[in-house]
């Protein structure tokens, strides 16, 4: 969602911004075409690059692991009684639990309880890249769609109406999955929005009425 939201404010004061400046249908389209791919394609790489960063973290997180419980196996049952123990487990049963768990899986019994991490469930850059991509295009085709479609009369009302109805839908969306209020997380996203498209569409004027 936040990936759909950020196509759609970005592209909307992108295109808002063009007709402000009184730019023709097929300089709107290239501008909002360009933006379009520029956000989808920084979103990938840059949802790319971090979400590579926290994998890396984890497999060095767990090579470190995997060293520990070779050298030095008594002491990290110890630690991991530790662990249980200070989860609310009595030291006889967390003793119990982490020499059966320890005999299952050591690694990942550690890696769970220890770390935070899955060592089968490592989170994949090519997946999130793909992601957000596919959402930034998403949210940047309707307002691009709403620029450029209807006469030039009415594209910056419709734009700016689409634009809201769209940031409605994914406030309220958002705040659902989250399980917050809806009323303060549509309010939000839509003044963020309004605010974008206001701006850009002022320096637009600006722009054209110096030139």
């Amino acid at each position: 969602m936040l990936g759909a939201n950020d196509g759609v404010v970005s592209t909307a004061g992108l295109v808002v911004g063009v007709a402000g400046a009184a730019g023709s249908s097929s300089e709107l389209l290239t501008a909002g075409l360009a933006g379009l791919l520029a956000g989808s394609m920084s979103m990938a790489a840059g949802e790319y690059v971090s979400v590579s960063t926290q994998r890396d973290s984890e497999r060095a997180a767990l090579d470190q692991e995997r060293r520990e419980l070779a050298r030095t196996p008594e002491a990290e049952l110890t630690e991991l009684t530790g662990l249980y123990v200070a989860k609310g487990l009595t030291e006889e049963l967390a003793h119990q639990v982490a020499v059966q768990l320890t005999a299952h899986d050591a690694l990942a019994a550690h890696a769970e309880t220890e770390l935070g991490i899955d060592p089968n469930e490592l989170t994949n850059p090519w997946h999130a890249a793909g992601a957000s991509f596919l959402a930034f295009t998403v949210g940047a085709l309707l307002p691009l769609l709403a620029i450029v479609l209807p006469p030039t009369s009415a594209r910056v009302p419709v734009t700016v109406a689409a634009v809201i109805a769209a940031l409605v839908v994914c406030g309220w969306i958002s705040a659902r999955l989250g399980g917050a209020r809806v009323p303060p997380a549509v309010a939000r996203n839509v003044a963020g929005g309004a605010l974008a498209m206001a701006i850009t569409y002022a320096a637009g004027l600006l722009l054209n009425a110096s030139s």
